[in-house]
């Protein structure tokens, strides 16, 4: 079995030269600018500007994986939502973002495989998107946000027939955050990220347990990064709600039950806190995952998996296994 990293992005200029001058981009901008505070906000664009090359250049992403010991790795673009962009530019964003994730892949077969991108703010196109993206393409999935536009929550009726086509086709849903609706509360210290994108993921992923979605749909390949958010680490009260509150008693099996469904990567820094996750999700739903190529990642992902002194069948399982059941067959590393 392979080593495979789940979690990893690529950057598509198209795209970035598609929406350079849109005004939903620039408000998008302004508001993750304030969100960020000055000093992170800056600091972003330097780091974006350095990453340039590892976002783009497969001999330098496969250079990457080599040295980490990744055989195999998962490539989805880089999370920036463009839910402010109405259908017409959508389509345009979405088939582009696929198109470039299928190239990128496609230059080694043996070593990518793709994730690619839905416009969930216009539901219906986001049914179709997904299709092309498994049946045309051959991408193993999609990569959304934690909400498919503002107000509308990835548990909302309107999502129903994408959450059933995902099951259907046996496509992957990563769902990866992007800052937080917390805004200007988190404006230092990068609190954007560090606080915020876990809150923003375990918010979304108690909607969908809460929903009853996973119980509609048992067979959902949901995958979620950063180890899941802060939910891994406080399920039991949300267990807690379900067993005394009626408000809260809205499916058959606890949140954990439903939760432990669902798969996270393995992006939690250190041995205790991943055998803490372990011990949350159980061994069969966590993935190795680095983040390629951003700051809040890491180089070493598999070494930080042998780090956590993991009994020989979670290792497996959690380097590879877990991916294959999550991403369907995986290119063989000769």
């Amino acid at each position: 079995m392979p080593s495979v990293d789940v979690h990893a992005h690529l950057g598509v200029p198209a795209v970035d030269e598609l929406i350079a001058d849109e005004p939903g981009l620039a408000r998008q901008r302004a508001a993750d600018a304030a969100a960020l505070g000055p000093e992170s906000a800056s600091y972003n664009v330097e780091q974006i500007r350095s990453l340039a090359v590892k976002l783009t250049d497969v001999d330098v992403r496969i250079a990457a994986m080599d040295r980490a010991g990744v055989d195999v790795q998962a490539v989805s673009p880089v999370p920036l939502p463009h839910a402010w962009a109405e259908r017409g530019l959508a389509e345009r964003i979405t088939a582009l973002t696929n198109e470039a994730v299928a190239e990128c892949c496609s230059r080694r077969p043996d070593r990518l495989v793709g994730i690619g991108a839905v416009a969930l703010q216009h539901p219906d196109l986001a049914v179709e998107q997904l299709r092309t993206a498994v049946r045309e393409l051959g991408l193993r999935g999609v990569q959304i946000s934690t909400s498919a536009a503002p107000g509308v929550e990835l548990d909302d009726p309107s999502l129903a027939e994408f959450w059933a086509a995902a099951d259907e086709l046996g496509a992957a849903v990563l769902i990866h955050p992007w800052g937080c609706t917390l805004g200007d509360r988190l404006n230092a210290y990068y609190l954007f990220n560090t606080v915020g994108n876990p809150v923003e993921t375990a918010l979304a992923l108690s909607r969908l347990a809460f929903s009853g979605l996973l119980e509609r749909h048992p067979s959902l390949r949901i995958w979620s990064a950063h180890g899941g958010g802060y939910l891994g680490s406080y399920l039991v009260r949300a267990d807690h709600a379900w067993q005394v509150r009626g408000d809260a008693r809205t499916t058959e099996a606890p949140p954990s039950e439903l939760l432990r469904r669902t798969f996270v990567d393995s992006l939690v820094y250190t041995p205790q806190q991943l055998r803490h996750l372990v011990d949350a999700m159980g061994a069969g739903q966590v993935t190795l995952g680095s983040d390629f190529p951003f700051d809040m990642g890491v180089e070493d992902p598999v070494d930080r998996l042998l780090a956590a002194g993991l009994d020989a069948t979670t290792t497996e399982a959690i380097r590879g296994g877990n991916a294959a059941r999550l991403l369907g067959p995986l290119p063989s590393v000769g």
